[in-house]
């Protein structure tokens, strides 16, 4: 009987990878906007881009696929130099060379044709805790230049950073941080 149960079990896992092809990121069209509340004056924005990852996507079911990202924490910009060099302080991530900020999604809910809601785990500055991106998926299709399969999704999602130990100056500075993830990928060979 456990043979059964245990053969059965290995051949939903090998349908699962027959199922899903891998995508990997577009490091070049693949951002993290945030932005935050500014002492009720203003909103400030800063991005993350030059990450990598993969998509394991499953076209014919989406609830299938998954999703693995990572991007160097020094990656941050904001378009001011001493913001980035603050935010990089002990004030907020004590950044040093090689820190990650990684995504894996745990969990896939199909809400529409062309939308999710995938949850994951966030690990940043040393802490790792579930959150949910509302998803859309943009268009996937055959890429004109590359001449390759390509996807294309958008995300978003609000964090409180205080949940991962930014919490600096809250709640003068906002404490709520919205998250907008744009990314293009392109199916591996």
């Amino acid at each position: 009987m456990k043979s059964l149960i245990l053969a059965a079990a290995l051949s939903t896992v090998a349908g699962f990878a027959a199922a899903a092809d891998k995508y990997v990121l577009d490091s070049s069209h693949s951002q993290v906007i945030f932005s935050y509340d500014h002492l009720g004056f203003s909103r400030t924005y800063g991005m993350f881009s030059g990450f990598e990852g993969e998509i394991m996507f499953d076209a014919a079911d989406a609830a299938n696929s998954s999703v693995t990202v990572s991007m160097p924490v020094m990656s941050m910009f904001t378009g001011w130099e001493q913001r980035e060099g603050h935010f990089m302080s002990g004030d907020f991530f004590g950044a040093a060379e090689g820190d990650l900020i990684s995504f894996t999604s745990t969990g896939i809910e199909v809400t529409g044709d062309n939308t999710a809601m995938i949850t994951g785990d966030l690990s940043m500055n040393d802490v790792t805790k579930s959150v949910v991106l509302d998803a859309v998926l943009n268009k996937t299709g055959t890429h004109p230049m590359a001449n390759k399969d390509w996807a294309g999704f958008d995300a978003t999602t609000t964090l409180k950073r205080s949940d991962f130990g930014l919490g600096a100056f809250a709640p003068a500075v906002s404490d709520d941080v919205e998250i907008t993830i744009s990314i293009e990928a392109m199916k591996a060979e």
